[in-house]
């Protein structure tokens, strides 16, 4: 989506709130399952609705990550090596281990690289020519790969995520000045933040941050029910409204630093 304001090099991507099944697989899928795919980014792209005005350009993906996992390796390369239940490319399970096919129906090597060609390449094509324009036109650019997250999943961790988790490949994805542009106001709301810890940014941010080249990449994790009601299903405005609050002071503070 192009921004309504002054182009600023600052592209927001939501790889995760799409949530559409096409016909020709929907039947694949366990109906218990797809009757609500409870691993999306429910309402995420509601909290940034500030962003074309201030002259962000943002991507969303249609396709439920439940059809392929656009913030994964292409290659199955697992993201990290702790021992955490993290759900592939094209996941046969839910983050709680919940199988999401009919047995039988799970994609094999072929479905899989139809999907590839299909869903995955596409969105980084996409994402890579806004990119490749900043950096033309700009002389560098952002990423900033928006996801949310149950509060608990004790796949990954028994205890309670931090409120928000600002994830830079270890600090690798982005220029120190710009990381600490967000880090400076994240630790100054009233959410618990954390850095690169449980998550220091998956596929896209690894992918795409090259700062030599100008490309700078962030991603953001944050609690559903920082955002959401307390079944982490619905959206609650007045938490949204808080929330939307510190976002825009952020991308203020990216906007000035970048």
């Amino acid at each position: 989506m192009k921004p309504e304001g002054n182009p600023v090099p600052i592209l927001i991507s939501f790889p995760h709130s799409g949530h559409y099944i096409p016909d020709d697989l929907r039947n694949q899928y366990r109906e218990d399952a797809i009757s609500f795919i409870d691993d999306t980014d429910w309402y995420l792209p509601e909290l940034y609705q500030f962003a074309s005005k201030m002259g962000i350009t943002c991507i969303k993906a249609n396709y439920s990550r439940w059809v392929i996992d656009l913030n994964r390796d292409p290659e199955s390369v697992p993201l990290y090596n702790d021992g955490r239940l993290i759900t592939g490319l094209c996941t046969q399970t839910d983050f709680l281990g919940n199988p999401i096919y009919k047995e039988g129906n799970e994609p094999d090597q072929t479905a899989i690289k139809g999907r590839l060609e299909k869903f995955f390449w596409p969105y980084y094509e996409a994402v890579q020519e806004i990119l490749l324009g900043f950096v033309r036109d700009f002389g560098k650019g952002i990423l900033y790969d928006s996801h949310s997250i149950r509060s608990v999943v004790p796949s990954i961790q028994k205890e309670r995520f931090p409120d928000m988790i600002l994830g830079t490949a270890s600090g690798k994805s982005a220029e120190t000045n710009i990381i600490d542009a967000a880090m400076s106001v994240l630790n100054e709301s009233p959410y618990n933040t954390t850095y690169n810890h449980p998550f220091k940014g998956g596929h896209i941010t690894r992918y795409f941050g090259q700062p030599e080249k100008g490309q700078h990449a962030l991603q953001l994790e944050r609690c559903k029910d920082l955002y959401m009601k307390e079944d982490e299903k619905v959206f609650d405005q007045e938490k949204g409204d808080e929330m939307t609050l510190w976002l825009q002071k952020m991308f203020d503070k990216l906007i000035t630093t970048i």
